[in-house]
C-alpha cells in the first residue's frame, strides 16, 4: 500500500454540497488576512470547521429486517408518542417517535432509517426556533419523507434549527431506498424526527448518542418476551 493510499483512507470525505461554502470561507479568510493577519487565522479556523461540518464518513449499517436506524448524528432529545405532521398524511393518531438533535459539530448528512419506497416528500415552511425544543416539530421549517415498508409506514422529518436555513433532499418520491442510504442534508444545526408504527419498540433513551446509519433506534420484530422485558 502506498503512502497516498494510506493517507486517503484516513481522510474523511466531504459531501459535494459543502464545497461552495468551504471555498467561500477560504476566500474570506484570505481577504481577512490581507486586512489584518490575526483575522485571517480566525477565518482559517472557521474554514476548517466548515470542512468538518460537511464531512460525510462511510457508515456500517445493520441490515437485519425490522431494525430502525438513526437518520442523523447527534443525541436523542425526545422519545414518546406524538401525532405526525399533517403533511405526511400518516393519520391523526399518535405514533412512536424518536427525535435526534444535531449540533453544529455533528455530521449533517441524513440517512434513511428503514428500507422501503418513498411514497411522499412534503416540504413545510416555518420559523427557526431551537430544534432541541418540542415545539420545533410543529413550528419550524421542515421536510418530511414517508417510507412504505413490509413493517408498515414510517416517517422521517428533517427540521431546521435556530441557525439552519437550508434543508436539502437527495431523494425523490417513488424511489426505493435502502436503510442507511443518504437521503438529505441540513445546514448548520437541526433535528430529525422518526415516526414509527406501534410494532416498533424504541431501544434508546433520552440523551443517548446516535450515529446516522449505525445506531439502532427501534425494532419492529422483537419477540413478545423481549417486548415485555423492554417495556416492563
Amino acid at each position: 500500500m502506498s503512502v497516498l493510499d494510506s493517507i486517503s483512507k484516513q481522510v474523511v470525505p466531504i459531501h459535494p454540497a459543502g464545497y461552495p461554502f468551504i471555498i467561500i470561507f477560504a476566500v474570506g479568510s484570505l481577504i481577512l488576512h490581507w486586512i489584518w493577519p490575526p483575522l485571517g487565522w480566525i477565518g482559517a479556523l472557521l474554514t476548517v470547521w466548515c470542512a468538518y461540518f460537511f464531512r460525510d464518513p462511510p457508515r456500517v449499517t445493520p441490515l437485519r429486517e425490522g431494525l430502525v436506524v438513526s437518520p442523523a448524528d447527534g443525541y436523542v432529545c425526545s422519545v414518546g408518542r406524538f401525532v405526525p405532521p399533517p403533511e405526511l398524511e400518516l393519520g391523526d393518531e399518535p405514533m412512536q417517535r424518536v427525535s435526534v438533535f444535531m449540533s453544529v459539530f455533528d455530521c449533517h448528512v441524513n440517512r434513511a432509517p428503514v428500507s422501503g419506497r418513498i411514497t411522499r416528500i412534503a416540504y413545510k415552511p416555518g420559523i427557526f426556533v431551537n430544534a432541541d425544543l418540542d415545539k420545533a416539530s410543529e413550528d419550524n421549517e421542515r421536510n418530511g419523507f414517508v417510507f412504505d415498508t413490509p413493517d408498515g409506514r414510517f416517517g422521517a422529518v428533517q427540521i431546521a434549527g435556530l441557525i439552519a436555513r437550508r434543508i436539502i433532499s437527495f431523494s425523490r418520491e417513488g424511489e426505493n431506498v435502502s436503510v442507511g442510504e443518504r437521503i438529505g442534508l441540513i445546514r448548520f444545526g437541526s433535528r430529525v424526527d422518526v415516526y414509527m408504527p406501534d410494532s416498533a419498540v424504541p431501544l434508546v433513551g433520552l440523551g443517548s448518542k446516535a450515529i446516522a446509519g449505525e445506531t439502532i433506534l427501534a425494532d419492529t420484530r422483537m419477540s413478545e418476551s423481549d417486548r415485555t422485558y423492554k417495556l416492563g
